[in-house]
């Protein structure tokens, strides 16, 4: 693999086969150039020679990017991603060496699941993430306002008087439009208008914890959906330690973009890669990841379908997740 350009095929992928043995040049390639990957690896007795399959590739812990700096070689990064935290808590760090890759990503997969950006109005509901430095969502939906070239796409804040007079004019104006908004935000928006939306796509990005009750995706979707009168919620799945979305057009029911692969593993045993149909531990191969870590175990939980979409259960109850204290550096 070519190490200063790695990722130039990786969005071309058009089969398994392919995404496989991509998959696995990444692992010797990441094996060699990110050290903590490496003795992670090591601890783990896997290495090149025995790791034939993408279901040998040990799965980094997500929570490594809140305790170390997980990148391959030396570079000053152009972007540092952070994640959302509590006052005084670790946060995830991504450090991003090219950022025409997560562009790239981003860009690539929603022309794939909702076709040209140009075609589209952005409106953007992000309050919770507008408040902080480093988000990659703020990132991507900041671009994607720019490329769509729409007068209206933008960020509303709190101005939901504002954000319902929009959707209102452009409804009638038969643009596409997609409302991209942190769940309590949407549910506000929900709760003090009840629209009937023909040409709106609404997008939840998760975000409820303590802003709202907690409620489940069902409960969560049908309020968005009576409020909005609209007959589907489509869900975004990403975060800061991937530069890969996966999307859902209803009913939790989450796709990967090509470069992209969700597996599950056992709860007790995090080497374990389970077959399609059965629920446990979120693992997820993002081969945009070229200068971090592609191999991310995730503290989701969740369910992967035979045709390779996925759902997401929950979260597991601790986040010592067993298996991720094997390596402590």
């Amino acid at each position: 693999m070519n190490w200063n350009k790695p990722y130039t095929n990786i969005f071309s992928i058009d089969s398994d086969k392919e995404f496989n043995a991509l998959a696995l040049e990444t692992f010797g390639s990441q094996y060699h150039h990110n050290p903590l990957y490496r003795e992670f690896c090591q601890h783990l007795g896997r290495n090149e020679s025995n790791v034939k399959r993408i279901e040998d590739i040990p799965f980094l812990p997500i929570s490594f990017f809140k305790s170390h700096k997980v990148i391959c070689g030396t570079f000053q990064p152009e972007i540092i991603f952070t994640s959302s935290g509590t006052t005084g808590s670790e946060v995830s760090q991504h450090f991003v060496k090219d950022i025409s890759i997560y562009e790239q990503s981003y860009l690539t997969a929603f022309e794939k699941f909702y076709g040209a950006i140009n075609d589209h109005c952005i409106l953007a509901l992000l309050p919770s993430y507008l408040e902080r430095e480093g988000s990659s969502l703020i990132y991507m939906a900041d671009d994607l306002i720019i490329k769509s070239k729409h007068p209206d796409s933008g960020f509303y804040l709190d101005d939901l008087e504002h954000l319902q007079r929009t959707l209102l004019k452009l409804e009638k104006s038969n643009t596409k439009i997609l409302l991209l908004g942190v769940s309590f935000a949407l549910l506000d928006m929900a709760e003090k208008y009840n629209l009937q939306l023909k040409n709106t796509v609404i997008m939840e990005t998760g975000g409820m914890k303590g802003r709202k009750k907690e409620m489940i995706r069902e409960e969560l979707h049908q309020v968005l959906k009576t409020g909005f009168g609209v007959p589907h919620i489509h869900s975004e799945y990403g975060m800061t330690e991937l530069l890969s979305q996966a999307y859902s057009h209803g009913n939790g029911i989450f796709y990967s973009p090509k470069w992209m692969k969700v597996l599950t593993r056992e709860t007790e045993d995090p080497l374990s890669i389970q077959e399609p149909g059965k629920s446990g531990g979120i693992n997820i191969i993002d081969l945009a990841n070229v200068h971090s870590c592609a191999f991310i175990a995730t503290q989701d939980l969740g369910k992967v379908h035979p045709d390779g979409s996925f759902e997401i259960l929950g979260r597991f109850d601790h986040s010592d997740v067993r298996g991720c204290n094997l390596m402590v550096l």
